[in-house]
């Protein structure tokens, strides 16, 4: 079989396709230019740094220790990188950080303590960023769908705290909203996987030279682990966050835009 290799000139060609992206934002006015270059060149520099770490990292004579602590700093950066994406709700940096941590706790406490993969740096630090990379798109849309639901939803949530709900029972309504609308994109991925979407580890693997079998179950396992956690931190960071809008008097403290 022969060895598949990218290398540089692959990725300057692939700039091509970024290319044409810009050429689009131009035509059409649409204002994305500046953004597509930031982000094409994070995305180059973020990557090919984590690639030299990771080739440290997950040598046979580094310690696992270093891939513990890869992990431990993916929560805080990730939670930062949620709370600047919705400004409005305040504490959302911690309430997203203790939905990483719970989240991720169970999933690798499943996955290595029922010895699905072995708890090795190899398997470790690319999971974990596959579980905590996926969650994050679920906590900015929940975040920004509770704070428009709140605002929407004023009067009805001041009616009920005036006739004596509770601050739970007020919110109720618009916390399960939010988190269902929050899990349909990943629930929606999960159920047409394989069919209409080949993931990105499913094809890398078969790249690689793994049987596709294989692949496909390796696959299955991280959705599960993602789908999992993403509902886990979503759950805690509506519930957590609609209180926020919540006084200890029960009033309600709507976001003002």
């Amino acid at each position: 079989m022969q060895e598949i290799a990218v290398g540089w000139w692959g990725l300057v060609a692939s700039l091509a396709m970024v290319a044409i992206t810009i050429a689009i934002s131009l035509l059409l006015r649409l204002k994305l230019e500046r953004d597509l270059t930031i982000a094409t060149g994070r995305s180059i520099g973020q990557l090919v740094i984590a690639g030299w770490a990771l080739t440290l990292i997950l040598k046979d004579e580094t310690p696992i220790i270093w891939a513990w602590l890869w992990v431990a700093l993916m929560v805080p950066f990730a939670a930062i990188s949620a709370s600047s994406r919705e400004q409005r709700l305040q504490g959302l940096v911690w309430t997203t950080a203790a939905g990483y941590l719970l989240g991720l706790s169970a999933s690798l406490s499943v996955l290595f303590s029922l010895q699905i993969l072995p708890l090795e740096s190899r398997v470790l630090v690319p999971i974990s960023g596959m579980i905590v990379g996926n969650s994050l798109r679920v906590v900015v849309v929940a975040a920004t769908r509770l704070v428009d639901a709140i605002r929407d939803s004023k009067s009805e949530i001041e009616a009920m705290l005036s006739l004596g709900f509770t601050r739970h029972k007020a919110v109720q309504r618009v916390v399960s909203e939010t988190l269902k609308l929050a899990l349909i994109p990943q629930i929606e991925t999960t159920r047409t996987v394989g069919i209409v979407f080949l993931p990105g580890m499913f094809t890398g693997l078969i790249l690689a030279g793994v049987d596709p079998l294989e692949a496909a179950l390796m696959q299955a396992v991280i959705l599960f682990f993602v789908l999992g956690s993403a509902a886990i931190t979503g759950l805690i960071v509506v519930i957590f966050g609609a209180q926020k809008f919540l006084t200890t008097d029960h009033r309600l403290e709507p976001p003002t835009h």
